[in-house]
Parts: C-alpha cells; structure tokens; sequence
C-alpha cells in the first residue's frame, strides 16, 4: 500500500440480498486530506462508511488503513487505531455538562479507566483536556452549561468533541451539517476546517450540501448506484458532465 494513503479501499463490493451496494470502490485518502464523497440518496455512500468503519465486511475487495488490512475488523478495534466516525458516538449525556461529556470521553480513553472509589478531580490531565477540546469545537466558555440545553448547532460541536476526545488519525463525519440552521452551519463549518488544520487530522465527509462540499473539500468521490463515477478536485467535479447527469441535474 501507497504510505501517503491513510486510507484505501481496493476492488470494494457489497451484496445485500441481490442488491450490490458498492461495485468495485477504490478510494485513497492522503494523509492530512479533507476529503467528500457525494452521491444521490441510494449511492451507496452510507455503505461505505459502514464497510470502512467495520459495521459491515465486505463481500469482495479491501480495506487498508495505515496500509493494515482492517476489513474484517470491529468498529471497536478500530477506534483503538486511529479510526473515529462521528455517529459513533451519536448520544451526549443530556443531564451532565459540557465538560463532564468531553471529559468522560476522554477518559475512556486514559490509563486509569473509570476507577469508581478516586474523586474525579483526581484526574486533573482529563479535564485539562476536555477543557482544551471544548475550545477547540468552539464550545469555550460553555463548559459548565448542561448538554440539553445547548443550541442544536452547539450538541454538533460537542458530539465532534467528543469524537476528538477518542485522539483519531482519521475521522469520517456523516452528514455533519444535517439539521443545522443557515446561520449555524458557518461555525461548524469552521471547526471542521479547525480540526484539519491545527490538528493535523485527515477528514472524510459525506454531505448532500453542494456549496459547503465545494467550499471545503480539497478533492472529492462521486458515487452512484455503488460505483465511482467521478473523482477530482471541487472545479473538476463541478464541471464534469457525468456528475452534473447523475447527480446534480445537469448543474452545480
């Protein structure tokens, strides 16, 4: 395997009943790469994620990870690697605070486990922690508010804190703007961005948003009916007259 990929998928097929999901899907992340792939509703993008991340195996094909074979993996192992996807951890802990949920994660994470008979104030490293990564989502100074009180656009932030607390080479985010207002989308928008940059992580984005995929991503997947049909960078896609057919209705 290629060592600048951090992730690959090679020759990846996947059969439900008589229906083939995905069809001979190659894909290669480059390390440090913020990275979309789109599709119509049926593509098979949801598919992919789940046989990338270890919900599903593969029927035929492979998955490479740091160039590791990982397609016959748990979610769990691969979380232990590096690999996070964001609706993993899809349910905050609605009656603790803001840090409380970054700090749980990140325990879940430390040496020390969950030593119940230590006060929590013992483990001043995780809350420092919590702490930095509740500024990092852009959640500072709401580090005391309860979780269920926080504004939609805000439990989206946690809930990537929360990913981020796992200390992920990789993360893969499903949809990260869905039920999100206009107004709030800008701030998520630039955590993302935040993510990749300050934090030298590698990002994969499934997102039916059309302007938030070419404002953000450096190249792009094009899947339908399970198969690659285009790849290439934002100006590429968007003048690609395959995709506009497919799946853009003959326009970006």
């Amino acid at each position: 395997m290629n060592n600048s990929y951090i992730l690959e998928t090679k020759q990846l097929d996947k059969y439900f009943g008589g229906l083939q999901a995905l069809n001979k899907v190659n894909v290669a992340v480059p390390r440090g790469q913020l990275l979309s792939v789109i599709g119509p509703n049926g593509a098979g993008k949801t598919t992919l994620f789940n046989v990338i991340t270890g919900n599903h195996h593969p029927d035929g094909g492979s998955v490479y990870f740091k160039g590791e074979d990982i397609s016959r993996l748990s979610p769990n192992r691969l979380s232990q690697m590096g690999l996070a996807r964001s609706f993993q951890i899809t349910n905050i802990f609605d009656n603790l605070t803001v840090e409380e949920n970054l700090r749980l994660a990140v325990q879940s994470r430390g040496k020390s486990s969950f030593k119940i008979l230590i006060h929590y104030l013992s483990y001043a490293d995780y809350i420092a922690k919590a702490r930095e990564i509740a500024g990092l989502v852009g959640l500072e100074g709401k580090e005391g508010m309860i979780a269920q009180f926080l504004p939609h656009g805000d439990k989206r932030k946690l809930e990537l804190g929360l990913v981020l607390a796992l200390d992920p080479e990789l993360l893969l985010l499903d949809e990260p703007t869905s039920g999100l207002s206009i107004e709030e989308i800008p701030s998520i928008l630039e955590v993302i961005q935040r993510i990749q940059r300050d934090e030298s992580k590698t990002l994969v984005l499934v997102e039916h948003k059309m302007d938030i995929v070419m404002e953000i991503s450096e190249y792009i997947y094009v899947l339908h009916h399970g198969s690659v049909i285009a790849q290439g960078t934002p100006s590429e896609i968007s003048e690609n007259e395959q995709v506009q057919e497919a799946y853009l209705g003959g326009a970006v």
